[in-house]
């Protein structure tokens, strides 16, 4: 009852601030649905429909206070991200079974509607933080719960996420904490306040740890890739080699057994029945969209499909990759249009970085864009084995980067003005007689 009640207060009390500023609507719905902090209560708000209020409430908003919102920017990435939206109705209107994908399109589509609507609403420098401040910890709270749990079971148990959420299975909510590491670790840089510098470096430290605790093997291939990649881009290769490894040696010594039995499997896949379980659902997806270029719809994870394209069709399994879970589901054209949409977000992210590296004001910025591609990294490489194709976190870091190449356009235009009236002032002739300087 009283995490009832401390849910509702949140709520209520972000509502009535997103009647008169629409960002904090976008705020409380990437608090609810990253969080899914209404997944953990025994009452009413377990079941309540809390994430569409917050987003009623914020379209309402907007139309209120139109000076509070900016276009969505004309950008490579933003069209593609639109074409594959856009795309999506069209494979689900060709679906096998079409009632069944029509259920998961509608909750795909809120999504991606409340992506765009962020973009719109994610004004000012203080938006743009609050919003990083709002997902990356919304993961991080659930790292520290994990990361406890893990250790005081002596990674044993195996770590969960929210129920009934995208991140509800162990290998999901593994690449959730491997994508929310990188960002957590650059909050650790935006904050004067000691206590919470070690908090926040708390969380992302206790997420690594549960991500191990979550036995996920497509988690642990990913934080191996992140890292990696974290230590060829940095400046001190020594000493965060040191750190890297000797943080990966403690770790390992304290998993157990049974942990170690598993992560083994890697190598010897063939004789695991679960990974060729997910080999014969990337078989099916292959071969459904060879035979229908329009894909087979949200909905082809059962006796009909694999009875008729899966090598063994008596071994059902969700594809457990983003790459064929998309492929299965829109096709190839689908499947092209989400592979541009990771290789312009990647590209976005080098553009913003390079931008904003040459003014030290707008470190805040270039350091952001640099930990967002060690974290599409890590989601590159473990998404190739989840099926987290619609998971919002991801699409928040692109999200995240569109706004800020918007800020720092909003910022150049508004300081041009400044700098003409300047330069003309400089060559009236009484300034350039003040300066020495004759006719």
């Amino acid at each position: 009852m009283l995490r009832d009640l401390a849910i509702l207060s949140i709520v209520v009390f972000a509502l009535a601030v997103t009647f008169r500023r629409p960002y904090a609507g976008a705020l409380l719905w990437a608090w609810l649905s990253i969080l899914n902090p209404h997944r953990y209560s025994y009452g009413v708000t377990y079941s309540m429909p809390l994430a569409m209020i917050a987003a009623l409430v914020t379209f309402i908003s907007m139309m209120m206070h139109r000076d509070q919102i900016r276009s969505v920017p004309s950008l490579p990435v933003v069209w593609v991200w639109l074409v594959f939206c856009l795309w999506m109705p069209v494979t689900t209107a060709a679906a096998f079974h079409v009632d069944g994908s029509l259920e998961m399109l509608s909750k795909v589509t809120k999504i991606m509607f409340m992506m765009f609507v962020t973009i719109v609403v994610t004004v000012e420098k203080k938006h743009i933080q609050s919003l990083i401040w709002v997902y990356a910890m919304s993961i991080g709270l659930l790292g520290l719960k994990s990361g406890i749990y893990t250790l005081a079971g002596g990674g044993s148990g195996r770590v969960w996420g929210p129920p009934e959420s995208f991140i509800y299975g162990n290998n999901e909510i593994g690449l959730a904490f491997v994508v929310a590491i990188p960002i957590l670790y650059y909050l650790t840089f935006q904050t004067q306040k000691r206590w919470l510098k070690y908090f926040v470096f708390g969380c992302a430290a206790a997420s690594a740890l549960a991500t191990f605790g979550t036995q996920s093997r497509g988690a642990f291939l990913a934080i191996a890739a992140m890292a990696s990649f974290l230590w060829f881009k940095s400046d001190r290769k020594f000493a965060l080699g040191v750190l890297l490894v000797a943080g990966g040696m403690a770790i390992l010594a304290f998993m157990p057994d049974e942990w170690h039995s598993r992560m083994d499997t890697i190598k010897t896949y063939e004789a695991d029945a679960s990974a060729m379980g997910r080999i014969n659902a990337w078989w099916m997806t292959f071969n459904l969209a060879k035979d229908n270029w329009l894909g087979g719809g949200f909905d082809i994870y059962n006796v009909t499909m694999f009875s008729l394209y899966a090598p063994n069709p008596t071994d059902i399994h969700a594809a457990h990759s983003i790459y064929f879970q998309v492929l299965g589901e829109h096709g190839f054209v689908g499947l092209i249009l989400y592979l541009l949409f990771g290789f312009f977000s990647w590209r976005l992210a080098s553009q913003v970085q390079q931008r904003a590296s040459s003014k030290p004001e707008l470190d805040w910025i270039s350091r952001f864009a640099l930990m967002a591609k060690v974290s599409i990294i890590g989601f590159a490489v473990g998404g190739a084995f989840l099926s987290l194709a619609y998971f919002d976190l991801p699409y928040y870091l692109t999200v995240t980067l569109i706004v800020m190449l918007r800020w720092m356009d909003i910022q150049d235009n508004q300081a041009t003005p400044a700098r003409q009236q300047l330069v003309r002032r400089s060559q009236t002739p009484a300034v350039r007689g003040r300066a020495g300087v004759g006719p």
